[in-house]
């Protein structure tokens, strides 16, 4: 697709040189470039054969990235423009993260798991405190309200910038390509596991020593809420360290947040199938989960079956599982 205020001679003269050029003085494969523009490697392939033409905003973005005009990459001549050392990719065998999605995403792994921890914690301060007053009344428990709401916005302070950067980040770069090795693989899988085994640990310590201080019941409940915290921060990061290493999922993701109109940009009848399929999928399990939580509901209000009403989630998860399973068999 392209823009038609810039379509006409002009590509003809220029563009798909320039575009050659420019990302060959780069050391850059089409791959490396289609992540940092956030299309698929199909469309940049596409774009170099003159069969597409990219979108003003990828345009844009080629610009800021080759440090030249639209005028210069459309229409001009920029086969003689040496290029520059700094920011070229460097040659090596191994795959590369040019996108910055490894930094992204030990970032997001780092401050959503603080939040939770921070805003736990704050509630465990609000109960350490409530218990360590001498007269309990209505001014000490706003007290302990201030403390509970204080660590709940450190929480949302760490967590929802990160939530908020990861999302622009996948929207920015909806595909990436696998450059984790085997090995790295690995050792992030072995790290989940040690960060669950400890984050167990932590909560089953915060549970027993609940017990031993049982005696002071608001030291007790502090102990083990700021115990869980701790254990909730180990479990979850290792957790989300470990998924940053399985980018597969992460561009069926992007696959399935997409539109109808930014499948049809894909420009690539394979991957706009797949893009449908996820879609699909992501549509049936909401429409699976909103019938079971509607069930839930009115079971609720069913005298012979309120007590189970917690299985109607459950059971709606293995639903969709069974349903996806079946698809998967049929495909």
């Amino acid at each position: 697709m392209f823009d038609d205020s810039i379509s006409g001679k002009g590509w003809d003269m220029g563009f798909r040189a320039n575009m050659q050029h420019l990302r060959a003085t780069r050391n850059m494969t089409q791959e490396q470039l289609a992540m940092l523009l956030g299309v698929s490697r199909q469309s940049v392939s596409k774009w170099e054969a003159e069969r597409a033409y990219p979108e003003m905003d990828k345009l844009l973005r080629m610009c800021d990235l080759f440090e030249c005009t639209l005028d210069e990459l459309v229409s001009g001549d920029l086969t003689g423009r040496p290029g520059k050392a700094v920011a070229a990719v460097p040659r090596v065998e191994a795959l590369q993260d040019v996108t910055g999605y490894d930094q992204a995403m030990r970032a997001f792994a780092w401050k959503t798991p603080l939040g939770l921890s921070a805003s736990m914690m704050g509630i465990a301060l609000a109960v350490l405190f409530s218990g360590f007053m001498p007269v309990q009344g209505a001014i000490n428990q706003s007290y302990a309200s201030v403390l509970a709401f204080l660590g709940i916005a450190v929480g949302c302070a760490f967590a929802l910038p990160a939530i908020f950067d990861r999302r622009e980040f996948r929207k920015a770069h909806p595909f990436v390509e696998d450059f984790y090795t085997a090995d790295q693989k690995s050792q992030s899988r072995a790290a989940m596991a040690i960060g669950l085994v400890a984050g167990i640990g932590l909560i089953l310590a915060g549970l027993a020593g609940a017990v031993v201080l049982w005696a002071d019941v608001w030291t007790a409940t502090a102990t083990g809420l700021a115990f869980f915290s701790v254990g909730v921060f180990v479990m979850v990061r290792g957790r989300l360290l470990s998924l940053r290493c399985d980018l597969p999922k992460y561009n069926w993701t992007s696959l399935r947040s997409m539109t109808e109109l930014q499948i049809e940009a894909l420009d690539d009848q394979d991957l706009a199938s797949r893009a449908r399929r996820a879609r699909r999928e992501r549509n049936l399990l909401v429409v699976i989960m909103s019938a079971a939580t509607v069930a839930g509901l009115i079971m609720i209000f069913i005298p012979a079956l309120n007590r189970l009403f917690l299985l109607s989630w459950p059971i709606g998860g293995l639903v969709y599982v069974a349903i996806k399973a079946l698809c998967s068999m049929r495909n």
